[in-house]
């Protein structure tokens, strides 16, 4: 046995020593092409229902347009004299459709679909500089590198530090948890009907898998808002499914010390667990998020509040998880031609407009005690972060409402089809005006044990994307949003400054 882990052991250090030559000829490679016009390549990370698709093409689509974004100092100055889109540098990764995003947005009034496969952008960005002496070389320019992936593959990367045992110890014990064991039912007595040392049969292994993932999808369902569902290609496969490298499940191995029989069930799955890190996570990881230079991390917070306590600690373990393997920090403009590091990382509660502004900063506070430890990571390795309540696209109008002789603070959208309020369904077409409750002042009374759902004095509807006016010259105005220009000065400004 411990002569197997000295195995693993340097065998992780020589693919880690391999991916960091391969790290720095690619970002000379980089450096070498942003000679004419530096790059800010930033990842739009979130888990899944984040809203990743849609802040994506409205950032696009302001700068795009001139939208109104006052507090992006580049734009308010009057300083972007022009944005457009072009060619991608990754000519081996799908483009993202944003034109077909915004003709959901506008025309069919329908959020996009989410995020199935990675995809990226490029938006190019003409800009004076706001030093005089930058400004007297001429306008500056800057290309940003978009990356988009599904929000299922993030729950990968913790598994890159784990082996089997330790993924399934893990997962089992998660399985069995108070909050899960009676959504894991049937993979669960499935598992004690098997002995993890008998002789390797591919139906077991089929079987145990396809139970896995059912209980995964079953705990990702909007009751539950569970977010700890690693491997996250189980339930977003795409190419992969059906491969051996899927056809895996944890296994009890609690009972069983040392080596793992050749030929036994176990070793056929540490065997397909070990290929998925090996060929399915590590390549993810090394060919995008390690090119990183800014990070926006997208939280739906609301989705977990509504869930109760048990989500949002699922959710708080789950973005620390995920956060670990990010390389933040900051490094010198010189190293950094060798050496790519996040210097800047934002976390943003999305769907902030599903509450009227007066509970805004309560949202952010939320959020903040989520990623509490991810924060502190981070300042601790250098990087730069912020925390804000965002919609990057504004579905719902601030209102009054009057209640016996009181005035409440409340919002006005259409309910998608489907969505009902106080007993009724709506069809999707008429507006509404709701209050939807307030959230604690303190935010440690909604992690608190045994506390009750945020939903229980608070509702959060899905509303649909709003209808955009027009200008009397015909000229559709720009997707409304809330504070999706903080966001940007954050993100880019110091590069248009």
């Amino acid at each position: 046995m411990a002569v197997r882990r000295k195995t693993l052991t340097q065998d992780t250090f020589l693919t880690r020593f391999g991916d960091d030559l391969r790290h720095s000829f690619e970002n000379l490679t980089d450096a070498v092409g942003d000679l004419g016009t530096p790059s800010v390549r930033l990842g739009v990370t979130g888990l899944s229902r984040a809203g990743k698709t849609v802040f994506i093409t409205a950032l696009v689509h302001n700068l795009v347009h001139g939208g109104r974004l006052p507090l992006f100092e580049a734009a308010s100055q009057g300083r972007v004299t022009g944005a457009r889109l072009e060619p991608q540098p990754d000519d081996e990764v799908p483009r993202f459709d944003v034109e077909a995003h915004v003709s959901t947005l506008l025309d069919e009034r329908l959020w996009p679909q989410s995020t199935r496969q990675i995809s990226e952008l490029r938006l190019t960005i003409d800009y004076e500089s706001a030093s005089f002496f930058n400004r007297a070389l001429g306008r500056g320019r800057l290309h940003l590198d978009i990356v988009d992936y599904p929000g299922e593959w993030l729950l990968d990367l913790p598994l890159l530090g784990k082996d089997y045992r330790t993924f399934a110890g893990e997962a089992v014990g998660r399985a069995r948890a108070d909050g899960r064991h009676a959504i894991a039912a049937d993979y669960l007595r499935e598992l004690q009907s098997v002995d993890p040392l008998a002789p390797a049969q591919e139906a077991d292994a089929r079987r145990l898998a396809e139970l896995y993932t059912r209980f995964l999808a079953a705990c990702r369902a909007d009751e539950h808002a569970l977010s700890m569902l690693p491997p996250g290609r189980f339930l977003m496969p795409g190419d992969l499914e059906g491969s051996p490298a899927l056809t895996f499940a944890p296994l009890d191995l609690s009972a069983h010390e040392g080596a793992l029989p050749a030929g036994s069930l176990a070793a056929m799955m540490e065997r397909r667990y070990e290929s998925y890190r090996k060929h399915v996570v590590r390549p993810f990881f090394r060919d995008h998020f390690a090119r990183l230079d800014r990070q926006i991390v997208l939280v739906d917070a609301l989705n977990a509040l509504n869930a109760g306590p048990e989500a949002l600690a699922d959710l708080e373990t789950a973005l620390a998880e995920i956060l670990a393997a990010f390389r933040p920090g900051r490094v010198s403009r010189l190293f950094s031609v060798f050496v790519r590091r996040i210097d800047r990382i934002l976390f943003a509660a999305t769907k902030a407009d599903h509450l009227n502004r007066a509970d805004h900063d309560r949202l952010e506070a939320v959020l903040r005690r989520l990623v509490a430890r991810a924060i502190e990571r981070a300042e601790y390795s250098g990087a730069e972060v912020d925390v804000l309540a965002l919609a990057a696209i504004r579905a719902t109008r601030e209102a009054t409402l009057t209640h016996d002789g009181e005035a409440m603070p409340a919002i006005l959208g259409t309910p998608l089809a489907g969505e009902r309020v106080d007993g009724e369904t709506y069809d999707g077409k008429t507006e509404i005006a709701l209050f939807p409750g307030d959230l604690p002042d303190d935010p440690e009374r909604l992690f608190a044990s045994g506390a009750a759902p945020a939903g229980a004095g608070v509702r959060y509807v899905r509303f649909r994307p709003p209808e955009l006016q027009r200008t009397a010259e015909g000229m559709t105005l720009s997707l409304p949003h809330i504070r999706l220009d903080r966001a940007l000065q954050f993100l880019i400004g110091d590069r248009l400054a």
